[in-house]
């Protein structure tokens, strides 16, 4: 989008048109642009009109609306397969949960950036071939290949639905670095929605047990199963469509956590020397270890692809480079405990998946690190982080692959 911004400037029209069809992206790349040519006075035209605050809410462009609707009720319908077919909760959810609502965002952006019949294709043939062979791996709730896999396969879907958000009609592992920050912006609108579902339903709990009808069996049965899918379909589609209202909310949740994280890193590295535990001897301890590892990743990650847009080095960048540093240690301590439990206990699936996912972390970590280095300390530019952290998603996507496909064959399903 950025550089077909730039090679339309002089195209009033063409900017028109790039901006009608994808406000979102075309406002997080113009900020980019605008810091390093302010002096251009069609530029500053633009910037104008696109900090104009509008009061009202687009539904977005004809059809558009109707589509998520649609598509939530799709949605709905695939999470009441179980009920519909008499098949196990318990071998559909873990299976299938990221059938519920990853295809129906995939084929939105598709239609919604009119991706070729090609490409389109690609992306049915790869949801089939998941959903065929994740529903064929034998049945045992024992298996730790089995969980590894259901775990892993959101990831290849979260990476396609990157590529249809990204609008080129190649199929690119490479995501665009507008889709992580559109990413957080729906997270703190799937944040909003969920609040407002839990009020709504449980001010509806109460007001029906005032007069002695119990609605909860209903609600769960059919308001709920269809409630929960939309409320993601339906953050997307705002986020998309109506930029502006969760554009500030983010950052913000970027500069409070950031710090208040890194202060608890370090405060809980000296804790755990104070108490004594390790992730050495204690499993479960490791597990924590590792999800508080992947979150920290996480909020980095999302906090550079909301400030990777600025001009200049703030108190936010320094931050995130503390961040970095510590997290780096800790996944060292990470690292070190499994590599200690196989070297004690011998390689198993579970082992070999957090081994090499914390290997590739860490690595990747290394590369943001360096090059918030080079930002703050060689004046570097900034965007370069951001180009760091997507270039490296193919890596984590072929990995996701192995663990998918490969583990249950090598490890004999167990």
């Amino acid at each position: 989008m950025k550089q077909e911004i730039l090679n339309h400037l002089q195209d009033p029209g063409s900017l028109e048109k790039l901006y009608r069809s994808d406000k979102a992206k075309f406002k997080a790349s113009f900020s980019s642009i605008y810091f390093e040519n302010k002096e251009n006075p069609i530029l500053q035209f633009w910037n104008e009109r696109l900090s104009y605050e509008s009061n009202s809410i687009s539904w977005g462009i004809k059809n558009e609306f109707i589509y998520v609707v649609i598509g939530c009720l799709i949605a709905g319908l695939v999470a009441k397969i179980p009920d519909f077919f008499s098949v196990s909760k318990d071998f559909f959810f873990p299976r299938n949960i990221g059938f519920i609502v990853f295809p129906v965002l995939i084929t939105y952006f598709a239609w919604k950036n009119k991706l070729s019949k090609k490409v389109i294709g690609l992306f049915a043939g790869i949801v089939s071939i998941c959903i065929i062979y994740i529903n064929m791996l034998p049945e045992s709730l024992e298996s730790d290949t089995l969980i590894l896999a259901c775990i892993h396969l959101p990831l290849l879907l979260w990476v396609i639905l990157g590529s249809a958000f990204s609008g080129k009609n190649t199929f690119n592992l490479s995501i665009p670095l507008d889709f992580l920050r559109f990413n957080g912006d729906t997270a703190v609108m799937i944040a909003v929605l969920g609040i407002a579902g839990a009020l709504l339903t449980g001010i509806t709990f109460g007001l029906f047990s005032l007069i002695g009808i119990e609605i909860e069996p209903f609600f769960e049965k059919y308001i709920i199963v269809f409630g929960l899918p939309a409320i993601p379909i339906l953050a997307a589609f705002l986020t998309q469509t109506n930029p502006q209202l969760v554009n500030k909310v983010s950052p913000i949740i970027a500069k409070l956590f950031s710090p208040a994280v890194l202060v608890m890193l370090v405060v809980y590295l000296s804790a755990i020397i104070y108490s004594g535990k390790d992730p050495y001897n204690d499993r479960e301890f490791l597990m924590t270890f590792n999800l508080l590892l992947v979150g920290v990743m996480a909020l980095i990650f999302f906090s550079i692809a909301e400030s990777s847009n600025k001009g200049k080095i703030t108190f936010d960048i320094w931050i995130l480079f503390l961040l970095s540093i510590v997290t780096i240690i800790v996944n060292g301590i990470a690292l070190s405990a499994i590599a200690f439990r196989i070297s004690e206990m011998g390689i198993t699936p579970n082992r070999l998946a957090v081994l090499v996912s914390n290997v590739l972390i860490l690595v990747h970590l290394f590369i943001v690190g360096f090059k918030l280095y080079q930002s703050i300390f060689k004046k570097s530019e900034l965007g370069e982080v951001g180009k760091s952290i997507v270039a490296y998603v193919p890596i984590y996507f072929i990995w996701a692959l192995i663990v998918v496909f490969v583990f249950p064959i090598m490890f004999g399903f167990q």
